[in-house]
């Protein structure tokens, strides 16, 4: 088997495993009446703790063995992947604006990092390593707070799963750096970023599983899918010295693709409101109002067991 052959398979194989991992937490998510953030006692969450590991594991091994032009978009397959096996696996069927969104995300994702270059340094210095995760953290607290705030639990999930994109958009971007410069006669040089990359991977894991409650499986999982390799690209191209391929048409061909990704997003959100909406409406059927009472009568014919006719009506002399 070519090396081009093997990374394409590991690619594909690792966003299958974060595709498993996210119905996995979707579905304890769903189910669990414990803490939202961190399930300790869900047997479930733990293997999709390890499903996040093999499909990072497998995302690294791809990466040793292709270019990140190649991998990378590959890895946005993850959403398009979860959703038939949703289906498949635990009946969660997606109607066609997930469909329509989820692919929409899938193909700009896919587009706008097979537009960004990979020349620059990879490493960044100590005080720009501590800036970023200052800012990174600050991030993170804001749209957790804001989260707190908002009241719909749709876009509740959607602002957690923007957080754990963050972060593990972060924490790539120090891994990188790590491996960049990390020798084995030194393993313990780069503790402070090792620390850093720990910190925002299990805050990503945790703001990820609370981003699934009361929210589905399609919408979060775009949303954490798409802000980790953009919020990666950005630190290229701003820290790295990278750039978008083919000069100013790749520039302009990059917010395109940017567009097509928002608008994916926004047509999944869409559709789990509408969803959220039509379950509320469905499961308030109208009742008996103040303002009216109930006449209680015989029903005519003869019965072997009571049988009580209710008929509302309007009482007289009250509002």
């Amino acid at each position: 088997m070519s090396p081009l052959l093997l990374s394409v398979l590991l690619a594909l194989v690792s966003a299958v495993a974060y595709a498993a991992a996210a119905i996995v937490q979707e579905r304890v998510a769903d189910a669990a009446d414990g803490p939202r953030y961190a399930p300790l006692r869900v047997p479930a969450w733990w293997g999709s703790v390890l499903l996040n590991g093999l499909g990072a594991a497998l995302h690294v091994a791809a990466l040793a063995y292709g270019p990140l032009s190649l991998v990378q978009p590959l890895g946005a397959l993850t959403i398009v992947f979860a959703l038939p096996m949703a289906a498949l696996f635990v009946g969660r069927r997606a109607g066609r604006r997930a469909w329509r969104g989820a692919l929409m995300a899938t193909a700009g994702l896919a587009g706008l990092l097979s537009l960004t270059g990979g020349d620059g340094s990879g490493t960044l210095a100590a005080d720009e390593r501590h800036l970023l995760a200052a800012g990174t953290f600050g991030v993170v607290v804001v749209l957790f707070v804001l989260a707190r705030v908002v009241g719909r639990s749709v876009l509740r999930s959607v602002i957690l799963a923007a957080a754990a994109g963050v972060s593990f958009g972060i924490a790539s971007v120090f891994t990188k750096t790590v491996a960049e410069v990390w020798t084995p006669g030194a393993p313990l040089a780069e503790w402070a970023s090792l620390l850093t990359l720990s910190a925002l991977a299990v805050t990503g894991l945790l703001l990820s599983q609370a981003s699934y409650r009361g929210a589905g499986l399609a919408a979060p999982l775009a949303t954490v899918t798409v802000v980790n390799p953009v919020v990666a690209a950005t630190v290229g191209l701003t820290l790295f010295g990278e750039s978008f391929r083919y000069g100013t048409a790749g520039a302009v061909a990059a917010l395109i693709c940017g567009a097509v990704t928002a608008g994916g997003l926004v047509q999944l959100t869409l559709d789990r409101l509408d969803r959220a909406a039509g379950a509320r409406s469905e499961g308030n059927a109208p009742g008996a109002e103040v303002g009216q009472g109930v006449d209680v009568g015989a029903v005519p014919g003869t019965r072997a067991h009571l049988e009580v006719e209710v008929r509302p009506r309007t009482v007289a002399g009250r509002s």
